[in-house]
């Protein structure tokens, strides 16, 4: 009998570069740097480097990965258009499939051999780039087309983190300017003071080797706590003044944004990497890997976790509810979303560097409610089923706080995601080998059409000798 190993558990596969996880500390590592710690010390761009290259980039990497992400941050047109032709009722991981397949094959126009749409090494570093910085806009204008609002423009002033959030809620997202007093991020970058801000859309409800970059010659930015802030060395008045504002974001929600988009990076040979490397070993180009990956993305079992952790939050309503609705999902069986990990023995690495962003929220737009709800499910279902919660658990009520609608937490998921999508399909081209696991057959033996009479050619076919090997 064969050996069969349901969901390919416990199965190695082939090597990576990219990330592991070190069982002896039980850190993530990418390309050996713990996640945590990159987290903490890196603006996103840092470790988007790093994915693709293998070291974290020095001042001028920085710079020019930060020029090219920010000459790529506007929505295109046809990228535009084809979202627009979509019900503003179909979920955005929709939105983001669609709007990834425009973009390549407005990307891979023209190839007419289709062993060239591959591309060359370098080819699909400036296509992984040039996808990274266009996401933003395409999940930021998803969450405000829904909400009735008008394309915001990116701010070539901001870095990574913070056009992002200036794209999907404008002057909603940033520090009140007046009587704000800055405080020096390392780096020497001057923010609004974080207890000034008026709060966020929730708590008010409730060369081109990938490196990118400011100016040339600017020192890469190190904000303490990994904050993303306003790139001192570039204008404020480009794109800026086009929009009619200089508002910064509040980097309260910029850091914590920041670290989300850090965790959410890489993680190995899960379920959509591993669907885009299969994609890739057959050859096909980098953007048809991405759009297998963000499908493969979209399953609650997957990346769905985060905005189904919300649905969590909302049905159990507050701390108090938390031990009748227990009882009841456990009596029947309900699988609780945000727990468990197939990779983790001792808890989810990320899930405290995560914790401590939300934390921070929690205190920022004075919420204690969620901390309670947030506190209470967590200790009972530890306590019950001894299982831990992973980075969802935390992430969902954290974007939740910064004024992401449910459904966009994932596509925040495949924002973050790209560059280690990226990094394996790039690995997976540079020692390819097709991916084409066995199966066990468990139908019906050999059985014939009553009345066939093979011909002469199956009858050769049958009975010629086995090919050589290789």
């Amino acid at each position: 009998m064969t050996d069969i190993k349901k969901g390919l558990a416990g199965v190695t596969v082939d090597e990576t570069a990219v990330s592991k996880v070190n069982p002896e500390t039980n850190s993530l590592l990418y390309r050996g740097y713990p996640v945590q710690e990159l987290a903490a010390t890196q603006p996103f761009e840092a470790v988007a480097y790093l994915l693709w290259n293998g070291e974290l980039p020095d001042a001028a990497q920085l710079a020019d990965l930060r020029r090219i992400e920010r000459e790529h941050r506007a929505l295109a047109d046809d990228v535009r258009a084809a979202i627009d032709l979509l019900p503003t009722s179909a979920h955005p991981m929709d939105e983001v499939r669609t709007a990834v397949s425009v973009i390549g094959a407005r990307e891979t126009a023209g190839i007419a051999n289709v062993m060239d749409a591959v591309g060359t090494p370098e080819e699909n570093l400036q296509r992984s780039v040039r996808l990274w910085a266009q996401l933003p806009a395409v999940v930021a204008y998803g969450q405000r087309r829904r909400r009735g609002q008008e394309l915001t423009d990116p701010r070539d002033d901001l870095d990574y983190a913070a056009n992002f959030l200036w794209m999907t809620f404008g002057e909603d997202i940033c520090a009140r300017a007046e009587g704000a007093m800055p405080v020096e991020a390392a780096g020497g970058a001057s923010v609004p003071d974080p207890s000034t801000s008026s709060g966020s859309s929730a708590a008010r409800s409730g060369s081109s080797g990938a490196s990118s970059g400011s100016a040339e010659g600017a020192e890469p930015v190190e904000a303490t706590g990994g904050a993303s802030v306003p790139d001192p060395s570039t204008s404020s008045g480009s794109s800026a003044a086009r929009s009619g504002s200089s508002a910064v974001p509040d980097p309260v929600v910029v850091d914590a944004f920041n670290r989300s988009m850090t965790l959410y990076a890489e993680h190995s040979f899960n379920a959509s990497t591993f669907t885009a490397r299969v994609i890739a070993s057959t050859l096909s180009d980098l953007y048809s890997a991405v759009v297998g990956a963000i499908g493969a993305l979209k399953g609650p079992l997957h990346g769905g976790a985060n905005e189904a952790v919300l649905h969590v939050f909302t049905e159990i309503g507050s701390a108090e509810n938390v031990g009748p609705w227990l009882d009841a999902a456990l009596a029947e069986k309900r699988k609780i979303m945000g727990f468990g990990h197939r990779v983790y023995k001792r808890g989810d690495s990320r899930v405290p560097t995560m914790k401590a962003a939300l934390d921070t929220l929690v205190a920022h737009y004075d919420r204690p409610d969620v901390a309670a709800l947030y506190d209470a499910l967590e200790s009972q279902f530890v306590e019950r089923k001894g299982i831990y919660p992973n980075l969802d658990y935390p992430s969902g009520p954290a974007y939740d706080l910064m004024g992401f609608d449910t459904l966009t937490f994932t596509p925040l998921f495949v924002a973050a995601r790209v560059t280690g999508w990226t990094a394996h399909i790039r690995e997976q081209q540079a020692s390819n080998a097709l991916i084409r696991p066995l199966s066990e057959y468990v139908g019906p033996d050999e059985r014939h059409v009553e009345g066939y009479v093979p011909d002469a050619a199956a009858v050769e076919a049958q009975e010629r000798p086995e090919e050589a090997a290789g």
